[in-house]
């Protein structure tokens, strides 16, 4: 789906000519107040269910729906270099949401990866994008996206992200960063090559903390291809956008490529507790399918408690997302999992088998990650949790919403007291052969327990 001009401009002509407001008044007073409100019309304050992590009732996600697209007419989104509020109508955000294509494609040739639109315990695989764009050394980022492209699980590619380019160190919104773009793309390119894997699509560009990265690097020649590719407009949290993320989505209709929405909402910031964040994260799901016009995306939740998405409150809030958005539009919604521990945990295995299961069966058409340790930590990613996850993802399809709550409430126990304290685990050359790009016996012993005790608990994995 190409970008259409006349939307474009329209979100243009609003960022320039919308209601003022100051980014302070936003955060403590209009999203607090709206999403309050709207919890409370219909009725959805304080119906988290910790001991039932994945959502079982039709009635409250469409009910979270509705409360959404309400909160998203009456907010907008805020864009911070003009503190301009850029506002839809109704009927807009539903023309949008029809607009947006139910099925599409990445890649070229036999690595073509299909993206559909999913229904809850849907059979159809959802498509696996790895890794999450966690900071690499540069010596060790074809090494890592090699081991991770070889996976016949990964479909399409994001990350790794460089911390320096030749040497020096990147600066976000520098002439480095317009480098580092088309250096990622060349090193990526070289990955796929040693990994036979040349046409797998890409995410567009895991090494742009503003816009110059995919200036640098999108639909210029040796770069990301608009073709075969998808653009990352990743936009501040809550229901914000900015001048760097317009750029992207200019540069992006300039090419005639297509683009990814994605944010954040925080349980215990500005949208309140995990129903708040659950109808921030809804209703600025429709904001971005409306203002980028997307092909793929959302907004997920993020517990500010321990920096991650894995327990009980936010993997509830998780469930209903995505639910909530399966049940009432046709659009191929995509997550992030945000794991606390790092490779060579059980926890970390754990904490994707919970979270993987949760988004097959609650309607989720992909996902991005793994987080390995956060992403807190340069080269703490690697193949063996990357291919697990993949694994549970796909195993998973076709599995019904009260089988996968049943197994998530075996595997929660085995690691939710350590939420907060996560083991940082080791990084890739710790756990990993860098030459042979073979797991250690230790890692490799590590993932082949959690395999066992997964299937134990219902996870049917090969």
């Amino acid at each position: 789906m190409t970008l259409d001009r006349e939307r474009l401009m329209q979100v243009l002509d609003r960022a320039h000519s919308g209601p003022l407001c100051e980014p302070f008044q936003w955060d403590t007073e209009v999203i607090p107040q709206t999403i309050a409100a709207n919890l409370k019309r219909y009725d959805l304050q304080k119906t988290c269910e910790p001991d039932n992590p994945i959502n079982q009732d039709d009635n409250l996600a469409d009910r979270f729906f509705q409360a959404a697209m309400d909160t998203a007419v009456e907010v907008g989104l805020l864009c911070l270099d003009t503190q301009r509020v850029i506002k839809f109508s109704r009927a807009e955000i539903q023309q949008a949401l029809d607009a947006a294509p139910s099925e599409f494609r990445l890649g070229e040739g036999e690595e073509m990866a299909v993206f559909r639109h999913r229904t809850f315990e849907d059979p159809f695989p959802p498509v696996w994008i790895a890794p999450l764009s966690i900071a690499v050394t540069e010596e060790l980022f074809v090494p890592i996206a090699e081991g991770i492209a070889r996976l016949p699980e990964v479909d399409c590619l994001e990350g790794p992200s460089l911390q320096t380019i030749w040497g020096s160190q990147l600066r976000a919104g520098s002439p480095y960063e317009l480098l580092a773009g088309k250096l990622q793309a060349d090193l990526t390119y070289e990955a796929l090559r040693r990994a036979g894997r040349e046409g797998m699509g890409l995410y567009a560009v895991g090494t742009a903390p503003t816009h110059y990265g995919v200036l640098g690097s999108y639909g210029i020649p040796g770069g990301y291809k608009p073709e075969r590719d998808i653009v990352l407009l990743l936009t501040p949290v809550e229901m914000k956008t900015s001048y760097e993320v317009l750029h992207k989505l200019c540069q992006t209709y300039n090419c005639g490529g297509i683009t990814y929405g994605g944010s954040w909402s925080m349980i215990g910031g500005y949208a309140g507790g995990p129903e708040g964040a659950t109808l921030s994260c809804i209703a600025c799901t429709l904001l971005l399918y409306t203002a980028y016009q997307a092909s793929n995306g959302a907004s997920f939740p993020y517990d500010m408690k321990y920096m991650g998405n894995c327990g009980r409150r936010a993997q509830w809030a998780l469930s209903l997302v995505f639910q909530a958005l399966s049940r009432n539009t046709h659009i191929c919604t995509n997550s992030v999992l945000n794991q606390t521990a790092g490779p060579a945990t059980k926890m970390l295995l754990y904490e994707s088998a919970v979270g993987m299961l949760n988004l097959t069966v609650s309607g989720a058409s992909s996902c991005t990650g793994p987080r390995s340790a956060g992403g807190k930590y340069t080269n703490y990613i690697t193949p063996l949790e990357t291919k697990f996850a993949g694994e549970v993802f796909k195993k998973t399809a076709g599995m019904s919403r009260a089988r996968a709550n049943d197994i998530a409430l075996k595997l929660l126990p085995l690691y939710e007291s350590d939420l907060g304290r996560s083991p940082k685990g080791k990084s890739f050359p710790e756990c990993y052969d860098v030459k042979t790009l073979q797991p250690t016996d230790e890692w490799r012993r590590i993932y082949d327990e959690v395999k066992d005790e997964v299937i134990r608990a219902g996870i049917l994995l090969d």
